[in-house]
């Protein structure tokens, strides 16, 4: 048996990379660290967390100290922790970490250190590192932590990511690596001022084996409308032939910075055990998502936190976490 473990399965630790004045943050780089501070302060209270830092001695100073508070050194190009970490993966009865190649959403920016990250700081995780010859964003797949892979066409079948290979040939790779019997893609939905190519994580995800989330655009004004409409068709599709449940979220408010449209999603939520991290942009839709994730969640906490920052670099508080499952030791 082999599968991509679920994320709302059980955790061993949240890694998270902490912005450094030679990332992309530097222009409101107090901002940001204070975003950070408070996912981490959040993760904290529910589970371990590994924060990748630039210098560990100057991340602690924004820091409380606490037992479940880990560090380990090393400069990356970048925050975006959810693409360029390791995946956990169920292999021959044990958990495996899985080490893409990250080429910075098809060699959009510079990401030499990031597509390093994971086998630098290796001794820092208790189960084997491997490397997988294929170009992939964790933010990229889900998985419902059986034998479905849910992925983006854009995204997954984008040219600019793994151009010696067919469709066909991607397809076979993710299900071989992946263990998956499906991989399900969609074709339709975006969210204007995202650099990914439509990652999954930004519009569909699974919150146990077979219950999908998904974006629902009912503004028929919204420049996303008709393809989230598009994409919420195929998401029909695809439950009844898979038997899955669908539960829309809202379609948070417009909101921008330098005039430009940023990526607000509540899509992009973090499990952590006995929690969901819930991101909020301060729009009049926070308060619609907050019930609605309460409704859903009534055996965990939800906890808003407000990602208005991270978005004016295009992600928000997924794509900038990854989860680590239960059994994966840290060892620093």
């Amino acid at each position: 048996m082999k599968y991509l473990i679920g994320e709302y399965q059980e955790q061993s630790f949240t890694q998270i990379i902490f912005p450094h004045v030679n990332t992309d943050w530097r222009d409101y780089l107090q901002d940001a660290e204070e975003n950070f501070v408070n996912i981490i302060n959040a993760i904290v209270k529910y589970q371990k967390c590994l924060v990748v830092c630039h210098d560990i001695k100057e991340v602690k100073k924004h820091l409380i100290p606490h037992p479940n508070l880990h560090f380990v050194e090393y400069e990356t190009n970048d925050t975006w922790a959810r693409d360029c970490s390791a995946l956990s993966i169920f292999e021959d009865d044990e958990i495996k970490l899985y080490d893409f190649t990250f080429s910075a959403w098809g060699d959009k920016f510079e990401a030499s250190k990031d597509n390093l990250l994971s086998r630098s700081i290796s001794q820092s995780y208790s189960k084997e590192l491997k490397t997988i010859d294929l170009i992939l964003e964790g933010g990229g797949v889900e998985s419902n932590g059986v034998d479905t892979i849910l992925t983006t066409s854009a995204c997954m079948l984008n040219t600019n990511r793994n151009n010696t290979m067919t469709p066909l040939e991607i397809t076979q790779k993710l299900k071989d690596t992946f263990g998956a019997s499906k991989i399900l893609y969609l074709n339709h939905g975006y969210l204007s001022g995202d650099d990914t190519d439509s990652h999954i994580d930004t519009l569909a995800r699974f919150i146990n084996k077979d219950t999908i989330m998904y974006v629902k655009c009912e503004d028929e004004n919204d420049e996303h409308f008709k393809e989230l409409q598009l994409m919420e068709d195929e998401l029909k599709t695809i439950a009844k032939e898979n038997k899955f449940k669908l539960i829309p979220l809202p379609m948070a408010g417009a909101v921008y910075y330098d005039g430009e449209r940023l990526p607000a999603t509540y899509a992009n939520f973090l499990f952590v055990n006995g929690a969901i991290l819930l991101p909020v942009y301060g729009v009049k839709e926070d308060i619609e998502a907050i019930e609605l994730f309460k409704r859903t969640f009534v055996h965990l906490d939800i906890v808003p936190i407000n990602c208005a920052t991270l978005i004016r670099q295009h992600g928000s508080l997924h794509c900038v976490t990854m989860n680590f499952a239960s059994g994966v030791g840290i060892l620093v």
